[in-house]
């Protein structure tokens, strides 16, 4: 009874190297799917998109195991996904032109205070979608963001426009001028008030 009970844990239906090569196959087209599909599904703005991602992993389960549920299968595979990684992640560490080439390059979506139309429209944003973006960032505006950027990996890049040092040297006049206004009504009034 063990012996069958083990037998059946990890007896293997297919050959070891298609239980390699199919995660690796797997993982390959997913790299370049998401590529051209764009960084929309990583960024997961709506539910839409996060069942997406739900029913990928789904999807392409039997791909990766076949019509294997052995444990020894399943570590081939975990292997074989986590060996064909590490791969890449080191080749694209070592050369720059190629990781640009794998990941595309970051999408400039607001520049200056003005959206640009058409990044978002490539990207397949809403303005709606972008404003909720930026909310999450504490930006009420559009015209509060000097740049927001879509990157690769999904994820978006706020900066807000900053006052530069003279706006602040002209703000802290002001401020003086101001106070220095309230003084002399204070000053004007005591002296009506003694006359």
């Amino acid at each position: 009874m063990l012996h069958t009970l083990l037998q059946n844990m990890f007896h293997m239906p297919l050959p070891i190297l298609e239980k390699i090569l199919r995660p690796i196959v797997v993982y390959l087209f997913l790299i370049v799917f998401l590529r051209i599909f764009g960084k929309r599904e990583l960024a997961q703005l709506n539910p839409f998109d996060l069942v997406v991602l739900l029913s990928l992993s789904n999807t392409v389960q039997n791909a990766i195991i076949g019509d294997d549920n052995s444990v020894s299968g399943g570590i081939i595979g975990a292997f074989s996904l986590l060996a064909i990684n590490w791969i890449v992640v080191r080749v694209l560490f070592s050369a720059p032109r190629l990781t640009h080439a794998v990941e595309g390059k970051q999408t400039v979506l607001i520049s200056h205070g003005v959206v640009n139309e058409t990044a978002l429209k490539s990207e397949t944003l809403t303005e709606e979608e972008l404003l909720s973006v930026l909310h999450k960032q504490n930006v009420n505006h559009f015209s509060e963001v000097e740049i927001c950027t879509l990157e690769p990996n999904g994820s978006f890049y706020v900066e807000t426009i900053k006052p530069t040092a003279s706006e602040i040297s002209l703000a802290g006049l002001k401020d003086q001028l101001t106070a220095l206004g309230e003084e002399v009504r204070k000053l004007r009034a005591d002296l009506a008030s003694k006359a």
